[in-house]
């Protein structure tokens, strides 16, 4: 199929550049099925270290600059979408997020075969390589958080132990130097020695900036918890946001929420979803990205790759990136770079905060305006606005 763009009518019709290319990325997506038969593979089962790491770095920009350096969410209510997710969004495919820990409880409800975590902070990145290895170095839930919160593990809690029992028992644990720095070693030693990654300096301050975030505040840290990224201790460090964290959502409050209908879909709430995950981030298919969503390469990169693969993306969580966007000027630059990933017609926005572009939403339920949005249509009514 050729699309023929004739320029005097879009002159007339004053329709933007990157209008004209998101078009004809649009017109293009009828293409796919013709074109990746003949010249693409299928999805790997896993990715070799090597592959893990390249496509991580080749994908990424540089390092660019937030308001907060996030270590968890503070989205309370981001469940409430994942029941009407699950109808509009297909499994088994590719999901894009962006931020931490809220995308694995998204990631466990869609079960994709791979995942992207694209973030314009290279701290993101630090964090996300943490977590591989805990995931790796765990072989239970209660193993994980023992690791994560450097807190040692106390009777009574199995496998069978809900989120509100596995999180009741670490928020009364005491916390353990000695475990943070055997942690922290056996993290760095992980990615390093077992997986090869070249971790520079500054990635190895960004996972100890993390883990001692985790360290200090336990289950009990919030959005506002975490000092400024150059605090040279543990001790002492003054908390973001000035000690303004009072009455914020915990991590074991995000852990132990519902969906809003009494289902309890944390990354945390089963064996079985931390099983996936940790599967997962062993066969390397949890990787994150350094990009700015309207910046040049990390989305496009993405889709390139995904495009060989014959990839279909599920769902995208933005968040509320999209705000910034808009006071920076780079929605048109979002738009084009979204219309560049392999999707159809099922794939889905998770977002937090306005409705999407000609009224795209759906599936808001309560929270903090959390909603879902149909992609595809979205950059349609986008390029016609």
């Amino acid at each position: 199929m050729l699309v023929f763009v004739h320029m005097k009518s879009l002159e007339q019709r004053k329709i933007r550049p990157v209008a004209v290319l998101c078009l004809f990325l649009i017109c293009s997506f009828s293409l796919i099925g013709f074109v990746h038969g003949a010249l693409t593979t299928a999805m790997p089962e896993r990715l070799t270290d090597s592959e893990f790491w390249k496509l991580s770095t080749s994908s990424s920009e540089e390092d660019g600059i937030f308001r907060s350096d996030n270590l968890l969410s503070n989205e309370l209510n981001f469940q409430a979408v994942i029941p009407d997710l699950l109808v509009n969004a297909k499994q088994g495919r590719v999901y894009m997020g962006v931020g931490p820990e809220q995308n694995f409880t998204y990631i466990t409800a869609l079960k994709p075969a791979m995942a992207f975590i694209v973030d314009i902070r290279h701290g993101n990145l630090d964090v996300h390589l943490m977590y591989k290895a805990l995931f790796e170095l765990s072989k239970d839930r209660a193993e994980f958080v023992s690791r994560l919160f450097s807190r040692k593990r106390p009777g009574g809690v199995s496998e069978e132990s809900t989120a509100r029992e596995l999180f009741a028992t670490y928020l009364a644990a005491d916390t353990s130097r000695e475990l943070y720095d055997e942690n922290l070693k056996a993290i760095i030693e992980h990615l390093k020695t077992k997986h090869g990654f070249a971790l520079s300096d500054g990635d190895i301050e960004g996972i100890r900036w993390a883990l001692s975030n985790y360290y200090r505040f336990g289950p009990s840290i919030s959005y506002n918890s975490s000092p400024a990224t150059n605090a040279p201790t543990i001790v002492g460090a003054t908390g973001f946001g000035g000690g303004r964290g009072g009455g914020a959502v915990t991590y074991a409050d995000l852990m132990m929420a519902d969906d809003g209908d009494g289902q309890f879909r944390s990354y945390l709430a089963s064996e079985e979803n931390f099983a996936f995950l940790k599967d997962l981030e062993t066969r390397n298919m949890v990787v994150p990205v350094v990009g700015d969503f309207g910046g040049p390469k990390a989305i496009r990169e993405v889709g390139k790759y995904l495009k060989s693969l014959d990839a279909i993306v599920a769902a995208f969580y933005l968040s509320n990136v999209e705000q910034y966007l808009a006071q920076d000027g780079k929605t048109s630059a979002f738009f084009a770079n979204v219309a560049a990933l392999p999707l159809d017609e099922s794939s889905t926005f998770i977002r937090s905060g306005g409705r999407g572009f000609g009224g795209g939403g759906f599936g808001r339920r309560g929270g903090l305006g959390s909603e879902l949005g149909n992609i595809m249509s979205e950059v349609r009514a986008y390029i016609s606005r």
